[in-house]
C-alpha cells in the first residue's frame, strides 16, 4: 500500500530535504556508515497527499520524533525553540497554555491533522512525550484546513503502532521538583502481523516558575492499526490528558521588572495570585480513525475523524499592570471559567496518483465537516482587592460568587470542499494549484448577558505555488496563498458577531541540497497581510473592524554534517510585523514580536575521539528587541542571548542517559510585554534514563 511505502533515501540525505527546521540532527545517527544509516519517510502528513517538502513551493519544517527526544520539552512550545519564523513562549512559561506565533502571528494547532478547537482560555494541550512529529507550516492554509490563522499552523502527529516491536521506560528528574515517568509500548497483537498496538503514557509533576504554583500530569494514548488486505488500513486512536494543579500567571507590572521602582525589583517568581483559591483543572479526551483504501494503482481514499472534548475549571487572580514607579500597591482582578468545548471533525478525500512519460500528476479531491462548540460559565471582576508589589501578603480577598457567573455558548460550524493538484515535469519543473470552498455558521449566546448573535460566512480559497529543481541542487520557487479566521466574539459598535478576519501571503524562496555534503540550506522571504483587522478607538475604547495586520520577514535556515564528529544547524529570521491597533499612533510594530531573531546549535560525536556512546551538543539562541502593545507604551524591551546544552550517553545497546539544561547561566529577562511583562523561563536541568528493548 501507499501508506507502507517509504521513501528510500539514506537517512541524512533525507534529513536535508525533509526542510526539518534548524535544529541539530540526532547524535545517534552521528558517524554512521552510509549504507548502515537507517532509512526514513519524509513526508508531511499536512500536505494530505505524498509530496516531499522539498517538492512543495512553500516553507514546511518538521521537527522528529529523535529531535523531541533530544529537546526534552516539557510543553509542545518549548519544542520550537529553534524553528525559524517561529516566536515560542513569549509570555514566558506558563503551565497551562502553549503560546505560539508564526510569522509574527498566533498560529493554529492540529492533531493528525484536526483542528483542536481553541476559545478563550479554552486550549488544547499536546503532550510532547506522545508525539511522533511535529509539522510546522508557515503562512496562510486555508486550502488544507479551512479557516485558520495567516501565520501559520502547528500539526502534531501522536505515535502511532510501529511494524516492528519497541519498548521504552523513560525517567526523568530535575529542578523545580520536574519527576517523569513515562512508558512506550508497540507490537503485534497476538500471532497476526496485521494488527499492531501502540500505548503510550506518563506521569509529570513540576511546580511551576512562580512561588506555590504546580502542576501534575496523567497521560495515555493507546492506538491500534488493522490491515485488512494489502489496500485497507484502519488505525483507531485515542488520548486522555488530566493536570491539575495552581495556574502560573506571570503578569507582571513594567515598574520594577523593566523600569526602575521606588521599592527595588520584583522577584520573578513572586505570585500575585490567591494560592488558596486559585486552581487549574483540565480533562481531555480525544478519540478518532484513520482509515485508508487503495481501490487501485491510480486511486486511493482516505477518511479521518477525531472527536475531542476539554473541560476546564479555572479560578484565577492576577494583578494589573503598572509602569508609575511610585505605586507599592496593585490592584487584582479575578476571573473563573468552568465548562468545557467539544469538537468533531470529518475529513473525507480521494488522491488519483498517476505518470504519464515526462508528467507525473496527483490530484486530490475531497470535503470536511468540522462542529466546534464551547459551554460553560463565566465571570470577570476588576478590582478585587489589592496586593503589595515587592511582598504580597495572601488571603485579603472575597473570593469570586458563582451566583454572578454568566453562560456563554459559543458554536462554529464549517461544510468545506476542496481540490489541489500537483503535478512534476520532467523531475524539474513542480506546480501546485489548489482551491477551496468552506460554508461557515457561527454563534455566540448568552441568556444571562442577553445576548443572542450568530452569522452565516463562505469563503472561496486560493492556493498557488511554481517550483524549479535544477541539476545543481537549487530549488527555486513562488508561491501564493489566502486564509480566514472566523470571530467568534460580538463587536459593541454594531452589536453583531465580526466579519472574519481574510489572510493573503506572497513567498518567493530558494531551497538547495548540495551533492557535494549532506545539508541543505533554504531562504524564504515572505509578506503576510490581514485585513478586517480589529483597531479600537481610543474615544469609546470599542473595538471596530477598519485595521489591517501586516508581516514580511526573511528566514534563512541551515544544517550540516560538517564532518564525522560535528553536525552544524543554524537558523536567522527578519519579521516586520506592523499593526493599525495603535490608538491613533499609526502603524506601529505588534508586541513580543522581534524584528531579528537567530540561533544555532551544534553537535559534537565523541565516538571518533575514543569515548563511545557519547555526544555533546550546544545551542544558542537569540531573540532581539521588541516592542510593548503600542496601545500601552512605546517600551523596548531589551534583546536576550542565552545557551542550551545536552549531553547523552548510550552506555549500552538498550540504555541511554542524557542531560538537558536550558538557559545555562539562569539569565534574568523579560521574554515580553503586552500592557503586561513577562519573566522568561528560568534554568531548566533534567536528568533522564531511557531504556529500551
Amino acid at each position: 500500500m501507499k501508506h507502507n511505502r517509504p521513501i528510500t533515501t539514506k537517512l541524512y540525505k533525507a534529513v536535508n530535504v525533509s526542510i526539518i527546521p534548524a535544529l541539530f540532527l540526532s547524535p545517534s545517527f552521528a558517524g554512521a556508515e552510509e549504507d548502515a544509516v537507517e532509512v526514513i519517510e519524509v513526508v508531511a502528513e499536512t500536505f494530505r497527499v505524498e509530496v516531499p517538502p522539498q517538492d512543495s513551493p512553500r516553507s514546511i519544517s518538521i521537527i522528529t520524533e529523535q529531535d523531541l527526544e533530544l529537546l526534552a520539552p516539557k510543553k509542545l512550545d518549548e519544542s520550537l525553540r529553534y524553528v525559524a519564523g517561529v516566536t515560542s513562549q513569549p509570555f514566558g512559561s506558563d503551565n497551562d497554555t502553549d503560546w505560539i506565533r508564526v510569522r509574527g502571528l498566533e498560529a493554529a494547532t492540529y492533531l493528525d491533522g484536526s483542528r483542536l478547537f481553541r476559545d478563550g482560555f479554552y486550549t488544547w494541550l499536546l503532550e510532547p512525550y506522545g508525539l511522533q512529529r511535529i509539522e510546522v507550516v508557515k503562512g496562510p492554509s486555508a486550502i488544507l484546513f479551512g479557516e485558520s490563522s495567516p501565520g501559520g499552523i502547528v500539526n502534531a502527529i501522536q505515535k502511532k503502532p510501529t511494524n516492528n516491536t519497541a519498548n521504552e521506560v523513560l525517567a526523568e528528574a530535575g529542578n523545580l521538583g520536574r519527576l517523569t515517568l513515562g512508558v512506550d509500548a508497540s507490537g503485534g497483537l497476538g500471532e497476526s502481523e496485521s494488527t499492531r498496538y501502540r500505548v503510550v503514557g506518563a506521569f509529570k509533576t513540576q511546580e511551576g516558575e512562580l512561588d506555590f504554583t504546580e502542576n501534575d500530569r496523567i497521560y495515555i494514548a493507546p492506538s491500534v492499526s488493522m490491515e485488512f488486505s494489502d489496500s485497507t488500513l484502519l488505525t483507531v486512536s485515542a488520548t486522555f490528558l488530566q493536570d491539575d494543579g495552581i495556574p502560573t500567571n506571570g503578569f507582571f507590572p513594567a515598574a520594577g521588572t523593566l523600569l526602575p521602582s521606588n521599592f527595588g525589583s520584583i522577584d520573578p517568581t513572586t505570585n500575585y495570585g490567591e494560592p488558596s483559591d486559585d486552581i487549574y483543572e483540565r480533562t481531555q479526551y480525544s478519540a478518532g480513525y484513520n482509515f485508508e483504501y487503495d481501490l487501485n494503482d491510480t486511486y486511493r481514499f482516505v477518511s479521518t475523524l477525531n472527536y475531542a472534548v476539554n473541560e476546564l475549571l479555572l479560578r484565577s487572580t492576577y494583578a494589573f499592570f503598572n509602569s508609575d514607579p511610585t505605586v507599592s500597591e496593585l490592584p487584582r482582578g479575578a476571573l473563573s471559567r468552568d465548562g468545557d468545548n467539544k469538537s468533531l471533525t470529518l475529513d473525507n478525500h480521494v488522491i488519483a496518483d498517476w505518470s504519464n512519460g515526462r508528467l507525473d500528476q496527483t490530484f486530490l479531491v475531497g470535503f470536511d465537516v468540522q462542529d466546534h462548540t464551547t459551554e460553560g460559565n463565566e465571570q470577570d471582576q476588576f478590582f478585587t482587592s489589592t496586593v503589595n508589589v515587592i511582598e504580597p501578603v495572601y488571603g485579603n480577598f472575597t473570593p469570586l460568587d458563582p451566583s454572578s457567573d454568566i453562560d456563554r455558548e459559543i458554536s462554529k460550524e464549517q461544510i468545506s470542499v476542496y481540490a489541489q493538484y500537483h503535478f512534476e515535469f520532467d523531475f524539474r519543473w513542480s506546480a501546485m494549484l489548489g482551491a477551496r470552498y468552506d460554508d461557515v455558521r457561527t454563534e455566540n449566546v448568552s441568556v444571562l448577558a442577553g445576548q443572542d448573535q450568530s452569522r452565516d460566512d463562505d469563503e472561496l480559497s486560493l492556493n498557488l505555488g511554481l517550483m524549479y529543481k535544477a541539476e545543481n541542487g537549487l530549488s527555486p520557487y513562488a508561491s501564493y496563498s489566502q486564509s480566514y479566521e472566523v470571530l467568534s466574539t460580538i463587536d459593541f459598535a454594531t452589536g453583531e458577531l465580526y466579519r472574519p478576519l481574510d489572510g493573503e501571503q506572497v513567498e518567493v524562496g530558494v531551497k538547495y541540497v548540495p551533492d557535494v555534503f549532506d545539508g541543505f540550506l533554504n531562504v524564504a522571504w515572505f509578506d503576510i497581510t490581514e485585513e478586517n483587522a480589529l483597531v479600537t478607538n481610543p474615544d469609546t475604547f470599542i473595538a471596530t473592524q477598519t485595521g489591517e495586520e501586516t508581516s514580511t520577514g526573511v528566514e534563512i535556515e541551515f544544517a550540516g554534517q560538517l564532518s564525522d564528529r560535528i553536525q552544524l544547524s543554524a537558523a536567522y529570521t527578519y519579521t516586520k510585523a506592523e499593526t493599525d491597533e495603535s490608538s491613533g499612533q499609526g502603524r506601529r510594530q505588534v508586541a513580543l514580536i522581534p524584528e531579528h531573531a537567530a540561533s544555532t546549535f551544534i553537535n559534537y560525536d565523541a565516538s571518533f575521539d575514543g569515548v563511545e556512546g557519547l555526544n555533546i551538543g550546544l545551542g544558542v539562541r537569540y531573540v532581539g528587541e521588541t516592542q510593548d502593545n503600542p496601545r500601552s507604551s512605546d517600551l523596548s524591551i531589551p534583546s536576550v542571548t542565552l545557551f542550551d546544552a545536552v549531553i547523552s550517553y548510550q552506555a549500552s545497546d538498550g540504555l541511554n542517559f542524557q542531560l538537558n539544561v536550558n538557559n545555562i547561566t539562569d539569565k534574568e529577562y523579560i521574554s515580553g510585554c503586552d500592557f503586561w511583562c513577562y519573566f522568561g523561563e528560568s534554568r531548566s536541568v533534567t536528568l533522564g534514563a531511557r531504556y529500551s528493548w
